[in-house]
């Protein structure tokens, strides 16, 4: 069985840009990994997360209830294992995703009502993605910890993920539900134990390559 790493946060937390630098430095040390992101948007397992990104569903994200959002998501990963990358898992290979369950976790917890409909939230998504889907629990989730303020000036001209324009969806363009999200996120990182990683240092955004070498030393943690 391999070795599944989980790196998730908060929009423009540079989640990708460490998942992509973490395999590349496993693999240019000779580990046998992988490199997976979700939502899958070039598969078609991403149409309903897309529908629901571009506001086809309300234009507000509390418009689509935690569960129902959460399934979206889901059910796209469980898409991606089955026809993709459940083999590579089975034979050893490192898996670094970019985003995973913990994703719906930070997005979707965030609209529940207090920390009790968090927890109740938390315990049936992990049952869904885990139990019922099937899907690997994350050997370790490191969390990138980016504050609100300096996320939306990240994000200020980043191209949208969906179809690489200008415009933001429904998350992105929304500066209240980002704020929730990042509390909800470190409520639950200290909850269920995640790596803690901070992206600002002395009131400022660490350098990539900082950050990075944290990102690997904690990885290597959990492959040694």
């Amino acid at each position: 069985m391999g070795i599944l790493i989980a790196i998730d946060g908060t929009d423009a937390s540079g989640k990708q840009t460490q998942s992509e630098l973490l395999y590349k430095r496993l693999t240019d040390n000779g580990i046998k990994a992988r490199l997976i992101s979700f939502p899958a948007y070039q598969n078609d397992s991403s149409a309903l997360v897309k529908m629901y990104l571009a506001g086809d569903f309300g234009k507000d994200p509390s418009d689509v209830n935690a569960y129902a959002a959460s399934v979206f998501y889901a059910a796209d990963r469980f898409a991606t294992y089955r026809t993709d990358w459940s083999k590579d898992y089975a034979d050893g290979v490192v898996i670094i995703a970019d985003r995973y369950v913990s994703s719906n976790m930070i997005h979707q917890a965030s609209k529940c009502a207090g920390n009790a409909e968090k927890d109740k939230f938390i315990a049936w998504l992990e049952e869904l993605e885990y139990g019922h889907f099937g899907l690997p629990k994350p050997d370790k989730v490191l969390f990138l910890d980016m504050p609100t303020e300096k996320a939306a000036e990240l994000m200020r001209d980043r191209a949208n993920k969906i179809d690489n324009s200008g415009g933001k969806d429904i998350h992105e363009s929304n500066l209240a539900y980002l704020k929730k999200s990042y509390e909800n996120a470190k409520y639950i990182s200290a909850l269920r134990g995640w790596t803690h990683i901070s992206c600002v240092r002395g009131g400022q955004v660490r350098d990539i390559s900082d950050i990075s070498d944290e990102v690997y030393k904690e990885a290597l943690n959990v492959i040694e």
